[in-house]
């Protein structure tokens, strides 16, 4: 096995992602590497390229502004903005606040959750849909209201689930 070179962690990102969205996040190092306190603006340009933060993104962001990857890994842990999995293509987001939950959003998440076989967190096996709670999204006149990609859907009942989920299959 002598004179196989192991992959950089470059090449590895360059095959896991693409060239492209590598070369983009590259330059978006660049243009903050010698700005300080710049770790998090550095950290949001790899979640909107990549979509969320692997461990191969965070060990490349740690080399490359030298820092500790127990810092950027407390970081991506600590912030709701970061996600360390891949989010599916339609993200649910089922309010959870007081106006929500008194008015039966419990249900619905558990509805949820039953037809699409997911927990809370959790993206499905094909990729679609992923499932997160929410303390509010500003709607309360529309309670129980739950919004997939930006679309808002309110004075919801656990039987308008399967007709709204069925718009986005």
């Amino acid at each position: 096995m002598q004179g196989m070179k192991e992959a950089s962690l470059e090449e590895k990102l360059v095959e896991k992602f693409g060239k492209d969205k590598v070369e983009k996040f590259k330059k978006s190092i660049e243009n903050y590497r010698e700005i300080p306190g710049s770790l998090i603006a550095v950290m949001n340009d790899a979640q909107e390229i990549f979509g969320y933060l692997p461990i191969e993104v965070q060990l490349f962001i740690s080399q490359e502004m030298k820092v500790p990857l127990t810092e950027i890994f407390g970081i991506s842990t600590f912030y709701s903005r970061f996600t360390l999995k891949p989010s599916g293509k339609y993200k649910i987001n089922l309010c959870m606040g007081t106006a929500c939950y008194v008015r039966g959003a419990a249900m619905l998440l558990e509805k949820i959750k039953e037809k699409l076989g997911i927990e809370v967190g959790e993206t499905t096996e094909d990729g679609k849909f992923s499932l997160e709670p929410t303390r509010c999204l500003g709607a309360c006149a529309l309670a129980p209201v739950m919004m997939i990609n930006g679309e808002v859907f309110g004075r919801l009942t656990p039987n308008d689930v399967d007709e709204i989920l069925k718009k986005f299959e």
